[in-house]
């Protein structure tokens, strides 16, 4: 028995089971009660692939639409409570003041950025009050929302390097692997869009070769980025499953490991 799978089809596959993993380990290594927005990110990332699999040229287009965008501009915001999240977590030491200045300068770099990146649409064309004007609006949030998180995900790996020393931030702490990720990710991700954003304001095809060409670029640009989030979602599965150096169930597992004990029998876990 043959079974031939595209790369795309491969990738699907093995991004849906690295998803399923993660959440396993972040549910038995008690890892949710300290990332509780990040869980429910994981967990709606799983949710979109699947719908995406099993509806996806299923339905009614404009039905379809309504539960793709819906899931897109809810993940757009449980996105932006991880970056919250993250940052409290990585600079829980930094004054309450500093924390509001430096979120509002992270926000409105963010901000700005999205403001000039790409064209908007005609304004008329998302205010109408017909099902049409409001799947428009509920992409374009989800699209700008996107762009921002990914923006805000890259300034706080960048703002981690940077300062996180100096705020004992913990180079090996659970948060700080997790915001290295979600930089890694949304970096992939921002290079993509702009590569493709190019390609796709350049002069059109003049031939079937050139479309073929085109097309081929796409598909080779997104692989590419579902590559690199399958890479970051293994290294939160092996990261995630240690404890941080320095716990106290690491503390355990060593003292375990030093007087010949299982550690599963001291940790619990």
């Amino acid at each position: 028995m043959h079974f031939h799978f595209t790369m795309v089809e491969t990738l699907w596959t093995l991004t849906f089971a690295a998803l399923l993993v993660l959440l396993v380990v972040l549910l038995g290594r008690d890892r949710v009660r300290r990332f509780p927005w990040f869980t429910v990110s994981i967990v709606l990332v799983a949710l979109r692939m699947l719908a995406s699999r099993l509806l996806f040229g299923k339905m009614a287009p404009i039905p379809s639409s309504e539960i793709f965008l819906t899931l897109a501009d809810l993940a757009m915001v449980v996105s932006f409570l991880v970056a919250v999240e993250m940052a409290r977590r990585v600079f829980a030491r930094v004054s309450r003041n500093a924390w509001i200045a430096g979120t509002l300068v992270l926000l409105a770099i963010a901000g700005t950025v999205v403001a000039l990146w790409g064209p908007w649409p005609a304004w008329k064309t998302v205010e109408a009050s017909t099902t049409l004007g409001k799947l428009r609006l509920m992409q374009l949030v989800a699209q700008k929302g996107e762009l921002l998180n990914d923006l805000l995900y890259i300034e706080l790996g960048v703002l981690l390097i940077v300062v996180g020393r100096r705020f004992q931030s913990g180079w090996r702490s659970h948060a700080q692997q997790i915001i290295s990720g979600l930089a890694t990710a949304s970096t992939a991700q921002l290079i993509v869009r702009g590569a493709w954003q190019k390609i796709a304001n350049g002069p059109p095809p003049r031939s079937q070769a050139e479309y073929l060409h085109i097309t081929g670029l796409q598909e080779k640009l997104f692989n590419g980025n579902s590559v690199v989030y399958l890479l970051v979602l293994v290294a939160w599965i092996i990261l995630l499953w240690r404890d941080e150096p320095g716990s106290e169930a690491a503390g355990a597992q060593r003292a375990a490991v030093a007087g010949g004990t299982p550690a599963g029998a001291v940790s619990g876990s």
